[in-house]
């Protein structure tokens, strides 16, 4: 990617930003110190990151761009950032960062039990318009927690220094799980606006051609529509109606196939290609799943 700089290592990043790094495999980076951006960064348009970065910025006059769309921060935003995502940066011309960036690679998490669990916060892969805001009483737990990842980064590693940094570094995105909670909540009038179109969107498709050009509907056909990512776009319909957008989906594609099923004049195997599925069997599966009838006993049942 063109002026794109590779972070293969937590390492990288802090040298490019002239920053002592006092673990190979994380560091806690804090703009604050930092008058102006360092000489030592090339010019560039972003980074291509190959391990987990997180990032509390605490400016207004730094745009980050991912997923093709920008994002201006906000005081005590949040974003973070997977393993193998790029994400772009652009500046006014008397930018000054401020706030902070927590790294790690992945090889910090082997072994522990927070390894295998970091795949399940999906805010990791959230565009950045679907940042993270704090509140102010939120921000002091969030600088708590850095803090104390702080400490034991400043301490002689032993045989307790990994686990316990893993362990706060979950603790971390526990209470960033419960902070996006929160703001699903308190942006609730907004997410109910998403649902109707949602549900708009999802009648539009099942009834027209789309789905046997197109094939079954996707979330992320979805999230594409609506401007979201797909995970965020997920979390908010679970939220929202307690189904997974996938339930949600199937369930509407229901509503529909029992109407269709009283069609005599079509058979089973027309209904299931005009739904979008490639093998009416798939289509009789999860009918049955879902309603307790295969179409056909449904249809004479009725």
């Amino acid at each position: 990617m063109e002026n794109y700089i590779t972070i293969d290592s937590v390492g990288t990043y802090f040298k490019l930003r002239n920053y002592e790094l006092l673990h190979p495999l994380v560091g806690i980076l804090n703009f604050d110190n930092f008058k102006t951006e360092p000489n030592v960064v090339p010019e560039h348009n972003g980074f291509n990151f190959a391990c987990y970065a997180i990032f509390l910025k605490d400016n207004k006059s730094c745009k980050m761009k991912y997923g093709g769309k920008s994002y201006d921060y906000d005081d005590g935003t949040m974003v973070f950032i997977a393993p193998q995502q790029s994400v772009g940066f652009s500046y006014d011309k008397n930018y000054v960062p401020k706030g902070y960036a927590l790294l790690f690679h992945p090889d910090l998490l082997l072994g522990t039990d927070f390894g295998k669990k970091i795949n399940s916060y999906s805010f990791f892969s959230y565009a950045v318009n679907e940042a993270l805001h704090l509140s102010s009483k939120e921000r002091k737990l969030v600088l708590g927690v850095l803090k104390n990842i702080q400490f034991e980064l400043e301490q002689n590693l032993d045989e307790h220094s990994k686990q316990l940094i893993a362990s706060n570094l979950e603790l971390l995105l526990n209470y960033c799980s419960r902070f996006y909670d929160r703001q699903f909540l308190t942006r609730q009038t907004t997410h109910n606006n998403v649902l109707i179109k949602f549900d708009v969107l999802l009648s539009a498709y099942l009834t027209s051609d789309q789905p046997q050009r197109l094939g079954l509907p996707s979330v992320s056909h979805f999230a594409n529509q609506l401007h979201l990512s797909s995970n965020y776009f997920g979390d908010l319909i679970k939220k929202e109606t307690g189904k997974s957008a996938r339930e949600y989906i199937q369930s509407k594609l229901i509503e529909i196939a029992k109407e269709k099923v009283f069609d005599r004049n079509k058979s089973v195997s027309e209904i299931a290609y005009e739904l979008g599925f490639k093998y009416p069997q798939h289509f009789s599966r999860l009918f049955k799943s879902k309603v307790g009838y295969s179409p056909n006993e449904f249809r004479f049942l009725n």
